[in-house]
């Protein structure tokens, strides 16, 4: 049975957290202040941009924020209501103004220290790292700069993204999950692109590791070259519902030897044929074994991974 955690509402949260003095402690404490119902006072918070830039947002919708000490501050949301961003035009940087009017209404989200990006178009539908390395890649080989006419992935790339590469006759390199492995296929094999579906992109010829904000730039440049929308950028693939199951198990170096497994999986793929694909692998770090089930809909490709979790659990727990 996998683990369970329960949370029971109904009662008021109340007492006193520090953060631990870095924007990754105190961000996400000032964001969440918009859900209180009195004054937040708090303490430890670093005076840098991300947090000055999260004063002012909070700010910009209506809250109360005072610095009340060295590194305390005082935010009252009450005031606060639902507004857009006001856009203001960048004479300076006609580039990045285009790119925000042509792509309408977007998001651009960065993980904790921003070595990824992923973005949401107009309707809120996510655009992963897959659909920005396809769009790139599509892109590089148009302008005949695309090096060994090779990109880098990883084994978890959609099936969509490896269609879209076939049909664009680029020749996809793939490494086990992570940027470290995604840079080691790059250097053995002399590629320039490469990337993961978590939102890591690596455009060597200007770092040797995943920059979030090259990513944007590079991403926004890329829709305001064409003319087009990130969605319509992001469509150079079709995304194939893809499903994870993390399996807890006592035996996850058994797996390679697990025949019952493997028959299962073989059972799925002819279900499959050729509209979908599997992968079950041992996670490097956890006592876990991830199933992952890629199908025409999200519904088989549910019911496929369950299956497969369940298979795996019989013959590894």
């Amino acid at each position: 049975m996998a683990p369970t955690f329960c949370v029971s509402g109904g009662r008021a949260l109340q007492g006193t957290i520090r953060p631990a003095g870095n924007k990754n402690a105190a961000l996400p404490i000032l964001a969440a202040t918009l859900l209180a119902d009195a004054p937040c006072r708090i303490e430890n918070v670093p005076h840098i941009r991300d947090v000055e830039t999260m004063l002012a947002l909070l700010q910009h919708l209506g809250a109360l924020v005072e610095w009340i000490g060295p590194n305390t501050v005082q935010v009252d949301a009450r005031p606060a209501e639902p507004r857009e961003l006001e856009r203001e035009p960048s004479r300076s940087r006609p580039g990045i103004e285009n790119a925000v009017a042509l792509a309408d209404v977007l998001e651009v989200a960065h993980d904790g220290d921003a070595d990824r990006a992923l973005f949401a178009d107009a309707e809120g539908r996510v655009i992963d790292g897959d659909q920005v390395l396809a769009a790139c890649a599509i892109a590089l080989k148009e302008d005949g700069v695309l090096e060994r006419n090779t990109v880098v992935s990883t084994v978890m790339a959609n099936t969509g993204f490896l269609q879209a590469m076939r049909k664009a006759g680029i020749d996809v390199v793939e490494s086990k999950v992570g940027d470290r492995y995604v840079l080691e296929e790059m250097l053995r094999t002399g590629a320039m692109l490469g990337g993961e579906q978590s939102g890591h992109v690596i455009f060597r010829h200007h770092a040797t590791t995943g920059d979030g904000l090259l990513t944007a730039v590079t991403f926004l440049s890329l829709a305001a070259k064409r003319g087009c929308t990130v969605a319509e950028l992001a469509s150079v693939m079709r995304k194939f519902p893809q499903v994870v199951r993390n399996v807890s198990v006592t035996h996850k170096e058994r797996l390679e030897s697990a025949g019952e497994v493997w028959e299962a999986v073989r059972g799925v793929e002819r279900e499959l044929d050729g509209s979908g694909r599997v992968l079950v692998r041992a996670s490097g770090t956890e006592p876990l074994v991830r199933v992952m089930v890629e199908a025409e809909s999200e519904a088989d490709a549910g019911a496929h991974a369950d299956a497969l979790a369940a298979a795996v659990g019989a013959a590894l727990r």
